[in-house]
């Protein structure tokens, strides 16, 4: 990781309303730090459209719009062109949504966004599942993983499908700028999000929020899990910026078996769909490792 020195602005009050040790809440205070006051976030159905409080309080010393659950695509894409009618092109303009908001019912509308050029972030807060709605199955939750949605019990009903990675997605769009980060390497994440305002035009950012609601285990541990993620290859760092490809190569590894061995929603895998998960993890570094080759 590089070296950034994190801003000092806290764009974020205290007194929300997100459970102990919720990831999502990181994720959004430190993207504001990079991003700074002249913001505006739109945020669709999701845990971040309750984190705020009751009107008329709110967490965020910055607008904020809230969207219909498939709609975040659509409306920081009419905000930028509203903005830039009105001369105020130097706002930043975001569309901060969940894995569920983007990954699935939000995918279509991302899309189009990207697809047109416009001049917006989106980042995408992956907490792996329907956390705001019960716990239920996303996309983007891993192969093993219990939900609401994928009990195990006798019939051993856990997600099937490994995980949708939409940054990957994004990349193949041609997206001008993509990134995966996590709430564990702050600095990493700040830096992103600074490189991602050099762009002018679409810019998509995955960042990895663990829950301790929906992952099951104790809230203070987050960063720990999310650290682990990254040290297991479980949930890969890069950065894609007009054209060019950086992976950042875990400094401690761990397996994957260590890495499910933390969360109580793996503790039904056996060896066999551990070694499936792990087998996946190792395909997909092998892929990056040579998209970075080239």
């Amino acid at each position: 990781m590089m070296p950034t020195s994190i801003p000092q602005q806290e764009l974020m009050e205290p007194g929300h309303t997100a459970c102990q040790g919720c990831g999502a809440t990181l994720a959004m205070r430190y993207a504001l730090k990079a991003l700074g006051k002249k913001t505006v976030v739109s945020v669709p159905a999701s845990c971040w459209a309750v984190i705020p409080g009751a009107m008329p309080n709110r967490t965020l010393d910055i607008p904020m719009v809230y969207t219909p659950f498939a709609a975040t695509g659509a409306s920081i894409s009419g905000l930028r062109e509203a903005l830039d009618i009105r001369g105020d092109s130097d706002y930043n303009v975001v569309g901060f949504a969940g894995d569920g908001g983007t990954a699935d019912i939000g995918l279509q509308s991302l899309s189009g966004a990207m697809e047109r050029g416009h001049n917006v972030f989106y980042i995408m807060y992956d907490n792996e599942g329907y956390m705001n709605t019960g716990v239920q199955r996303s996309g983007s939750t891993p192969y093993g993983a219990e939900t609401t949605t994928t009990p195990v019990g006798l019939e051993r009903n856990f997600k099937k499908q490994q995980k949708k990675i939409v940054a990957d997605i994004m990349m193949a769009q041609g997206v001008p700028y993509v990134a995966t980060a996590t709430i564990a390497y702050p600095e990493d994440l700040i830096r992103k999000v600074q490189n991602a305002r050099k762009i002018t035009g679409p810019k998509f950012i995955q960042i990895l929020a663990p829950c301790p609601t929906g992952w099951y285990y104790p809230p203070e541990k987050t960063i720990e899990v999310s650290r682990m993620a990254v040290q297991s290859r479980m949930f890969l760092l890069y950065e894609y910026s007009e054209g060019k490809f950086r992976l950042t190569k875990p400094s401690r590894p761990v397996t994957v078996k260590e890495y499910v061995q933390s969360q109580k929603r793996f503790s039904h895998m056996d060896e066999n769909e551990i070694r499936i998960l792990q087998e996946e993890v190792d395909r997909r570094w092998g892929e990056l490792l040579e998209k970075e080759s080239h």
